[in-house]
C-alpha cells in the first residue's frame, strides 16, 4: 500500500511512526513547513517529502489527512486528482468534506492525546473508521487493526459526540491539572505531590462507573468547605469554575434535590 501523509504535526508524526512499525512507511510526507517535513522525514529514514502541495504524488493508495481542522478546506481543492482512498484524521469533521474532490473517502480516526516526542502504545489506542463504501471500510479496518487491537466503526454523527466527549476526558481535565499546578506554585508546593492522586482516580474509572468513583465536598455539597475554598481563590474564573463544577457534581449524584 502506497500510503502519502499529508501533515507533520503531532498525530502524524505518532501515526506514521505506528506505520513504520508495521512496515508500512509512507511513500511521501507533506508539510507547509520545511523544517516539519524534513524531521518527519528523516524520523522515517529519509523518506521522500515536500512543502508544495501540487508535488504530492497522484499514485498512491492512500491519502491521510493528519492536519488542522481549517486547513483541510484550504488543500483539498489543490491536491493534484487521484484514484487512492482519501481520509482525514479528526474527530469532528464530516466524512463528506471530501465529496467534491474523490469519489473515495472516509476517517481513519485515532482518538488519543499525542506529542511527536511522547511514545504511545498505538495497539492500545482506539481507533474509529468509516467510509463511502464497503469496500474501503474494509480496507480500513485491516489498516487499522495493523496498528491497534481496539479498532470500531463510527459514522460522522457519532463521532461528533465521540469528540466532544473526549474534549472532556482530555481537553479539560489537562485544564483543571494546569490550575492545579498554578496554585500549588503559588504556595510553593510540587505539582508531582498530586500525581499519585491523579494516577488512582485514573486507575478506578478503568474498574469502575465514573460517578461510582466521584468523592470530595461537593457531592454533599458540604458548604462549609466549599465556601472557604472559593475564598482561597483570588481569581474570579478560577472561583466561577471551582463553583460550576462543584454544582455539577452535586446535581449530578443528587437529581431529586435539584
Amino acid at each position: 500500500m502506497k500510503i502519502i501523509l499529508i501533515g507533520a504535526g503531532n498525530l502524524a508524526t505518532r501515526l506514521a511512526v505506528a506505520l513504520q512499525a508495521k512496515g508500512l512507511v509512507p511513500a511521501c510526507v507533506f508539510s507547509r513547513t520545511e523544517e516539519s517535513a524534513r524531521q518527519l522525514s528523516e524520523r522515517l529514514g529519509h523518506c521522500p517529502y515536500t512543502t508544495d502541495i501540487a508535488h504530492v504524488p497522484a499514485d498512491g493508495d492512500l491519502y491521510i489527512f493528519a492536519i488542522k481542522d481549517s486547513a483541510l478546506h484550504d488543500l483539498l481543492p489543490r491536491i493534484p486528482a487521484n484514484r487512492g482512498l482519501w481520509v482525514h484524521t479528526a474527530g469532528s469533521v464530516d466524512k463528506e468534506i471530501f465529496r467534491p474532490f474523490t469519489n473515495r473517502y472516509g476517517v481513519l480516526y485515532p482518538m488519543q492525546t499525542f506529542s511527536k516526542e511522547r511514545e504511545v502504545d498505538f495497539s492500545e489506542i482506539p481507533v474509529f473508521i468509516e467510509a463511502n463504501n464497503q469496500n474501503d471500510a474494509d480496507l480500513l479496518h485491516d489498516l487499522a487493526g495493523k496498528l491497534s487491537n481496539k479498532v470500531y466503526r463510527a459514522d460522522s454523527e457519532q463521532r461528533k459526540y465521540l469528540h466532544l466527549a473526549a474534549v472532556f476526558a482530555c481537553n479539560f481535565t489537562n485544564h483543571l491539572y494546569t490550575l492545579c499546578d498554578r496554585i500549588l506554585a503559588e504556595h510553593g508546593l510540587p505539582f508531582e505531590s498530586m500525581l499519585p492522586l491523579i494516577h488512582e482516580t485514573a486507575a478506578k474509572v478503568a474498574q469502575m462507573p465514573p460517578a461510582q468513583a466521584q468523592t470530595g465536598p461537593a457531592i454533599r455539597y458540604d458548604r462549609n468547605i466549599i465556601e472557604k475554598q472559593e475564598a482561597l481563590l483570588s481569581d474570579p474564573l478560577m472561583r466561577e469554575i471551582y463553583s460550576l463544577i462543584s454544582r455539577s457534581i452535586h446535581k449530578t449524584h443528587n437529581p431529586k434535590n435539584n
